[in-house]
């Protein structure tokens, strides 16, 4: 008997625990353990609860991972029926909103206090709890019948079981009136982890959050990133707070999620300004609203003025332009990015949507064009969010014209005519034509110049875009027919600076294969990989007419790098500007790393930190390679030696305790001397 009471007292102190650490979690959105440890106290209620069922309590919160599947959902009939808002779309449907409220409350010019707060993008639902447990929930439906969704609701995390306060005694009967819906962050990871099983993917996060909702296997919604927020009560055992505000801050209490956008204005000028401020954070926002509400903030105002219809005559929609919209497909483009990627385009039909009118819009990739099956002439729904690229969601399939053309991706480049590719594991198609194509020429042009690559001081962002935009330059090759007439003609080009960027291009003339390969831009193809070919291959043309089964042969390079490379080189376009490169004066010492027959660091592995006293990190490393050694960037089991200048770090001290050799750089040019 002495262990059972001491396991029910432990598993009330585990709830207690529990709860709390959800509610600051998911409500305050400020963790206060880890994970590991939130994971072993729920293991701990589990495994009391399975050693003593009768413990086992309605509002633990193991049970909130779903029971067993339903055959339907059970009707509710709302005691009280859920109303609908009216709506207000225009600045002076507000004005006479309050001039409604100002004359039914007999108040002339004087200004109303309001509570004022974010319309949710969701699902309406309320929530019943009896003696401050939760015992029933349902969906709006109709208004006055909805559908019985109790089990599911258990498996929203931020919905408590049982209320949370200061005081003991809760009402009798409390029903809470709210919305469930879904953060946009959790929104775009579930439509992910849809596509990467092969299903069906969401419009929006209102959908979503519908449909992850009224799933007859509640397991399935508790797998849904779903939450609930708060707006009012339908009853409240006893008496009301004086004012919804205070409503609102009793219900925050008791640990129900309320919206932290929430606040109390006065009179139009409030009113107007709260929409303009809540209008300009909207995107801010971690999840979608359409509007915002407008309250009497005292009851007794509240129930002066009463109903009318099926709806309050004390509250009112204030809602934003309609952020999706219908019109027609004109035409689908292909546009080139910066990285080669091919990207359809819906030219459109102009239509105002989310406060623009919107011509264009995105459709992602080859495989959402036809997922979605967008084709010219369609019908469409279009969406816009803020600055977010206008997309479009669906195609209303109904108004389809007959024989309508599937879109087909193009086999060759719009921009350059260059071979496009897209392998088997990836959703995006690009042009193979790197060095080459106009789309891709500032991208190519400011890596070919970078740090790590050919290393052209002075040519920046800046720089490369004038001298693109004015035709100066089309491929890396033309930077060394640059002349002073070229650059002194530029927007804030000195002489001097023109000198100076004359002279760095001059000195990127000599330089390495390795950085070579690496300035190509290679896809898939970065530094340690450009190195590992130029150790490899001993020379650019032997790279060149290497095929994907010796590619395969270099260290670390796998199907996708060597099918890269492959694609890179048998496009005549970028072989044309290679050889203008070398004509230009580009040069290196090749087979240098073929001549590496031993050394004492051949093979070696290095990890570099802290500050050396003569040697950069970037000195180190080449030295390091150039005999055959690898330098990576963290220490393992597999580190042979860890070089360590000032204040070195972690690095260190993961060395020593994994007894590696420690060497200092005078240390290291000796090992490289050997």
């Amino acid at each position: 008997m002495a262990d059972l009471r001491t396991a029910a007292e432990r598993a009330i102190t585990l709830r207690s625990e529990i709860a709390r650490h959800d509610y600051a979690y998911y409500v305050l959105d400020a963790p206060t353990i880890p994970d590991a440890e939130y994971d072993r106290l729920f293991r701990e209620l589990r495994d009391i609860e399975t050693q003593h069922p009768q413990l086992l309590t309605p509002d633990s919160p193991t049970q909130r991972v779903g029971g067993a599947p339903l055959t339907e959902f059970g009707q509710v009939q709302h005691r009280i029926p859920m109303l609908s808002l009216n709506n207000a779309f225009t600045e002076d449907e507000v004005l006479a909103f309050d001039r409604r409220c100002r004359e039914g409350l007999n108040l002339g010019d004087s200004e109303i206090e309001y509570a004022v707060e974010p319309k949710y993008d969701g699902l309406a639902i309320t929530l019943i709890y009896e003696n401050g447990m939760f015992v029933q929930g349902a969906t709006r439906g109709d208004g006055n019948t909805g559908e019985d969704v109790t089990l599911n609701l258990r498996t929203v995390r931020n919905i408590p079981l049982h209320l949370d306060g200061s005081v003991s005694v809760y009402p009798a009967r409390l029903e809470v009136r709210g919305e469930v819906l879904m953060f946009r962050k959790d929104f775009e990871k579930l439509n992910q982890q849809q596509r990467d099983a092969g299903l069906k993917v969401f419009v929006n996060p209102r959908n979503a959050a519908a449909g992850s909702l009224r799933q007859l296997d509640p397991k399935i919604t508790a797998q849904r990133p779903l939450r609930f927020f708060a707006y009012g009560v339908a009853e409240l055992g006893g008496a009301l707070p004086e004012s919804h505000a205070a409503l609102m801050e009793q219900l925050a209490a008791w640990n129900l999620p309320v919206a932290k956008e929430r606040a109390v204005v006065r009179g139009r000028g409030g009113l107007l300004d709260y929409y303009a401020r809540i209008g300009t954070a909207r995107d801010t926002l971690p999840y979608d609203i359409d509007g915002v509400v407008y309250k009497l903030n005292r009851y007794a105002d509240q129930e002066q003025l009463g109903f009318v219809s099926r709806a309050p005559r004390f509250a009112i929609a204030h809602k934003f332009p309609a952020q999706e919209a219908l019109t027609t497909v004109e035409a689908i483009d292909v546009q080139v990015g910066r990285t080669g990627a091919l990207t359809p385009v819906a030219r459109l039909a102009p239509v105002f949507v989310g406060g623009v009118t919107v011509t264009n819009a995105t459709l992602h990739n080859e495989d959402e064009v036809l997922r979605k099956d967008v084709r010219v002439g369609d019908t469409v729904i279009v969406r816009r969010a803020g600055d977010v690229i206008p997309e479009v969601v669906a195609v209303v399939l109904e108004k389809r014209a007959i024989m309508a053309p599937q879109f087909v991706m193009p086999k060759t480049c719009p921009e350059c005519g260059s071979a496009v590719e897209k392998p088997e594991d990836e959703a995006i198609t690009r042009c193979t034509g790197g060095l080459y194509c106009p789309a891709q020429r500032k991208q190519a042009l400011l890596h070919f110049a970078s740090r790590r690559a050919l290393d052209i001081e002075g040519l920046g962002d800046k720089l490369v875009e004038q001298l693109v935009d004015q035709a100066i330059v089309k491929t890396p090759a033309d930077l060394y027919s640059l002349d002073p007439g070229n650059l002194l003609k530029l927007e804030r080009m000195a002489e001097k600076s023109a000198t100076n960027i004359l002279a760095a291009i001059d000195k990127s003339k000599q330089t390495t294969l390795a950085r070579f390969i690496y300035a190509l831009g290679i896809r898939n193809a970065g530094e340690a990989t450009a190195k590992e070919l130029a150790r490899h291959f001993g020379g650019l043309d032997a790279l060149m007419q290497a095929d994907e089964a010796a590619l395969q042969q270099v260290p670390d390079i796998g199907p996708v790098v060597a099918a890269s490379i492959v694609s890179f080189f048998a496009e005549p376009h970028n072989r044309v500007v290679i050889a203008q490169l070398r004509a230009a004066g580009v040069y290196w010492t090749e087979g240098e790393a073929a001549r590496v027959v031993s050394s004492a660091i051949l093979g070696k592995t290095f990890v570099l930190t802290g500050t050396l006293p003569s040697l950069t990190r970037e000195e180190a490393q080449e030295r390091i390679e150039a005999l055959g050694g690898k330098v990576k960037s963290s220490v393992s089991a597999k580190t042979d030696y860890v070089v360590a200048g000032a204040e070195a770090g972690s690095k260190l001290d993961k060395a020593l305790q994994l007894g590696i050799t420690i060497l200092d750089e005078t240390q290291l040019l000796e090992l490289l001397h050997t």
